[in-house]
């Protein structure tokens, strides 16, 4: 029995540590109409994620905001998904996103470009940490929709390791090789 205990102290402590942020990104106030009147309630999208490559979304429904706000953190950190980041700063390659009626075009952008992003999508990338990004919301203006999309794009995205390894080659094989232009280019130079 004390070894349970022990095993379950830590835990506790570990999930106490603030290793994933979140954001909130909408909150509505929904209200049911009944005999007496009508009854409040809150519906709240939060976006959450530990900036190094982790995020997840969640929607909660509760009669007050707090605790709407923490079922749908507690939804949001059940379902995360990784992405892998160029640099730790950057998407890998460009990439469409679609749900619904909402469809959003994501590009990998250079060094010091910042994020440049509407509302829920801005959330997004900040809470998976990528620092350098351009993108597009197209159709549906819904946060919902708009976040499903990202996320939908996110998950399409691959690595040059990952595509390296489904291919069977290796890294150097499948990116461009910036040098070689570069060393052909010098010979030619000198010659003439």
């Amino acid at each position: 029995m004390a070894e349970r205990e022990n095993r379950r102290g830590p835990r506790r402590d570990r999930d106490e540590t603030p290793e994933f942020q979140d954001r909130l990104v909408a909150i509505n106030r929904v209200s049911k109409t009944v005999k007496g009147g009508k009854r409040f309630g809150f519906a709240a999208l939060v976006v959450v994620g530990d900036q190094k490559g982790r995020v997840g979304f969640g929607k909660g429904k509760a009669k007050e905001v707090p605790e709407a706000i923490r079922k749908a953190t507690e939804q949001a950190k059940r379902q995360m998904i990784r992405v892998q980041l160029r640099e730790g700063r950057t998407l890998h390659h460009d990439m469409e996103g679609r749900h619904g009626a909402g469809k959003v075009v994501m590009r990998s952008a250079p060094e010091g470009t910042g994020i440049i992003a509407g509302g829920p999508m801005r959330a997004v990338f900040e809470m998976l940490g990528i620092k350098d990004v351009v993108s597009k919301s197209i159709g549906s203006q819904n946060p919902y929709n708009m976040i499903r999309a990202t996320m939908d794009g996110l998950r399409k995205e691959s690595s040059p390791r990952s595509v390296a390894q489904r291919r069977g080659k290796k890294v150097a094989d499948i990116l461009p090789r910036t040098d070689a232009p570069a060393a052909a280019d010098a010979p030619a130079t000198e010659e003439a």
